[in-house]
């Protein structure tokens, strides 16, 4: 009998721990699939796809995101510890000095004083006969997972910011090579008016009114001077970098990607972090009523101690020493003051305001999704008619120029027709970029789905 005792004692150790590892121990999975390499090579841009690697290996706050998740994980391993049996040894060695005014009823125990020694192997287990301790456990699996997508999110809010600065700052410096000729230009174009005004072919508020618009140009400079270096310096913040210059490709050579949906599935949505969270939060809520009502069920715990106790040391080991005791001890509350009750009525209201939660992300996430697609197929359109207007601008001043070699026009009519082009120019460059900034918010609004792998229908 008691070495059947032992053996059970010895299982219950394996059981606490190794079972629990098994359960517990779970590799995470590699998070580059979150920076969706995939898509962003269709831009067909190696340095953007560098620094993807290097935002996803040194930012810090996918690095925090990350601990959140491990941090989340050993929550799990922690309660799922409650649904195993306790194993402990807590052994006592001391030495009682009892005076004479000790009594018992009418008897009188003369002082003395003995030495004791206790070594017990202490065990107990909570029989989960309502599963509340699964469920528990289960809740916090359901938070796990609530903790992952928030990662997701990270990743996909950090890598759309990143990109989007990365094209504005490629259209940036087109602006202002752009915007250098224009001033260099509009100073030609000063120069002539003041030539002319010398011999009265102009006036004074010609010359002022050209000073004026050069003045704005040079404003216009500067403002793109700035969005450049703010670019520039969120970006090396993004790639934890502080100085040198950021590799990009020349506005000439961007491309922007061909087969975008205009049109999407409305179960899109449950690709976003956001709609995956009120679902699962949802599932949560739904655990921890459930576990609020099986508190109101009393608990049963059973429990054993095996060992040695003895009051000499010579003893110890001797078989009258030998220790065991077991028992079961259940446990319930007659009166708590209605605790139990408020706070199972507290998660209920959890789980309603967690289902209406859920129903506003629906409505939400399809909103954000549907204007995103309207933004797009819009920014779609204008940089198809900038791209058209600018062919025909150029059009427009080559037929000066040829006019000036045959002398129909000055040399002025054709520096007016050069600034005409270049803003022209800059109205393709931004709607260009801001087109591509559209599938950027797409891209983000469907929670970093492949857009060129989505099946398209009219549903959204």
């Amino acid at each position: 009998m008691k070495k059947l005792t032992l053996l059970i004692f010895i299982m219950l150790i394996f059981f606490n721990t190794t079972y629990a590892k098994q359960k517990t121990d779970n590799s995470n999975k590699d998070k580059i699939e979150y920076v969706n390499l995939n898509f962003w090579e269709n831009f067909k841009d190696e340095y953007l796809t560098e620094h993807l690697l290097n935002l996803y290996e040194k930012n810090y706050d996918l690095k925090i995101a990350e601990l959140k998740v491990k941090e989340n994980e050993k929550l799990v391993k922690m309660n799922f510890a409650n649904e195993l049996p306790f194993v402990g040894f807590e052994p006592y060695i001391g030495r009682d000095f009892k005076s004479s005014l000790q009594k018992f009823g009418s008897m009188y125990i003369p002082s003395y004083s003995q030495s004791n020694f206790l070594l017990p192997i202490q065990a107990s287990y909570e029989i989960d006969i309502w599963g509340k301790n699964r469920l528990k456990t289960k809740s916090y699996q359901k938070n796990l997972e609530i903790i992952k997508q928030k990662e997701k999110a990270t990743y996909i809010l950090l890598v759309s910011d990143f990109v989007s600065d990365y094209f504005n700052l490629i259209k940036t410096d087109k602006l202002l090579d752009i915007q250098k000729n224009l001033i260099e230009t509009q100073s030609e174009i000063l120069s002539k008016i003041k030539d002319k005004k010398e011999i009265g072919l102009a006036t004074v508020d010609e010359v002022l009114t050209e000073e004026k618009y050069l003045s704005l140009l040079n404003e216009e400079k500067n403002s793109l001077e700035n969005k450049k270096e703010i670019l520039l310096n969120s970006i090396r913040a993004y790639l934890t970098v502080n100085e040198g210059e950021i590799k990009r490709k020349n506005y000439n050579n961007i491309l922007i990607p061909e087969n975008i949906p205009e049109k999407l599935k409305a179960d899109i949505i449950e690709n976003r972090p956001d709609y995956m969270i009120s679902e699962l939060s949802l599932k949560k809520s739904g655990l921890d009523v459930r576990v609020a009502r099986k508190e109101l069920l009393p608990s049963i715990v059973i429990f054993g101690e095996i060992g040695l106790n003895a009051y000499k040391f010579n003893d110890l080991f001797k078989s009258s020493s030998e220790l065991f005791n077991a028992g079961i001890f259940p446990s319930f509350d007659i009166f708590a003051g209605g605790k139990k009750v408020a706070f199972l009525k507290y998660r209920k209201y959890l789980y309603d305001e967690a289902f209406n939660n859920y129903q506003k992300t629906t409505v939400d996430d399809i909103k954000e999704v549907n204007n995103a697609l309207f933004e797009f197929r819009t920014q779609k359109k204008n940089f198809i008619e900038a791209k058209k207007r600018n062919n025909i601008q150029n059009e427009i001043f080559n037929l000066i120029k040829d006019r000036e070699i045959i002398g129909t026009s000055s040399k002025l009519d054709v520096l007016y027709g050069r600034e005409a082009s270049l803003l022209s120019q800059k109205e393709e460059a931004s709607n260009k970029i801001n087109c591509i900034i559209s599938i950027i918010s797409l891209y983000k609004s469907t929670g970093g789905a492949d857009l060129l792998n989505l099946g398209g229908e009219d549903n959204l």
